[in-house]
């Protein structure tokens, strides 16, 4: 067994950040240190692991395939070592200065950042909380779901973990109001089929309900862009004659003022349901169960409208 006592625990914090950077100065600036501090560690590390962990390939370092074996040991292992000092029995929203880490996609933050930092403000004005886009290329891991509080995305789309719903929308069609195919305020299978559609990826991993109905009408779009989120697709449709799939909120939101209109279409598209993510480890966190409560508070103000 590993004598713990000839340990240095804090290269645990050092090899995180050098496994998240990949890159030895961006590592020291993520944890305070110097480069050559940062460098001496690593040294210790390998000699630790008997293994160099990181290897140059041109201009860049890349991970050796023990490094890749112990990204998420390392990850549950900083979760677990911030749990010990960061979690406490009970959680006072009046007097806590915790900082929560929320992950989302674009469509989720636009709904969800005002209600929720103004309800934030209310019952706990030390509090902070960090957003930013969900992780897209790959998926959404456990290792994701350890680094942040909690990630907002749809349901259904392979993320394990515990889960709550928030809120719920629609998915419709939107074409520039003067596109030549539209009839009557409707595009046929023919015209999503011929038309330029734009194309909304949060990662090759992430299959989207739209996409899904097309592919069962047998409908292969021509490809007109590509982007990240559904935020971008009302201003790459307009003044075009392609068209996009979005959550209605977002039609709403940007119909009038781009100059298109909603498309009444053959799909039939599940009901898109957001919910609240976070890893099974934190949920005795209570902490966590009110901040949960937040999201849940804003996502009836999305529904619902603001209580007077």
């Amino acid at each position: 067994m590993t004598d713990l006592r000839k340990i240095d625990v804090n290269l645990i914090v050092v090899l995180d950040a050098i496994l998240n950077e990949m890159n030895l100065t961006r590592a020291g600036d993520a944890i305070g240190m110097s480069q050559p501090a940062v460098s001496g560690a690593l040294a210790r590390l390998r000699t630790q692991f008997d293994d160099p962990l990181l290897v140059r390939n041109g201009k860049v370092f890349e991970p050796t395939a023990r490094a890749l074996e112990l990204r998420p040991v390392v990850t549950q292992a900083m979760v677990e070592i911030k749990r010990i000092f960061d979690i406490l029995p009970t959680f006072d929203p009046a007097t806590s200065t915790r900082t929560f880490y929320v992950a989302a996609s674009d469509y989720a933050l636009a709904q969800l950042t005002s209600p929720l930092i103004r309800l934030m403000k209310q019952e706990a004005p030390g509090t902070s909380v960090s957003f930013e886009t969900m992780p897209s290329q790959m998926g959404v891991s456990a290792v994701d779901l350890l680094r942040r509080d909690v990630i907002v995305a749809a349901t259904g789309v392979g993320i394990a973990g515990k889960h709550q719903s928030l809120f719920s929308d629609n998915f419709v069609c939107i074409v520039d109001k003067n596109n030549p195919r539209l009839r009557d305020g409707k595009l046929e299978l023919s015209d999503l089929n011929e038309l330029r559609k734009v194309k909304v990826s949060f990662g090759d991993a992430i299959a989207l309900p739209t996409d899904i109905a097309m592919a069962e009408l047998g409908i292969t779009p021509q490809l007109g862009i590509v982007v990240d989120g559904f935020l971008p697709v009302p201003f790459a449709v307009a003044q075009t004659t392609m068209y996009g799939l979005v959550p209605e909120r977002i039609a709403n939101e940007y119909s009038e003022r781009l100059g298109l209109v909603v498309a009444e279409t053959p799909l039939k598209v599940p009901v898109l349901i957001e919910s609240v993510h976070w890893h099974p480890s934190k949920s005795g966190d209570p902490a966590l169960k009110w901040l949960i409560g937040m999201l849940r508070k804003a996502a009836e103000e999305i529904e619902f409208g603001k209580a007077e």
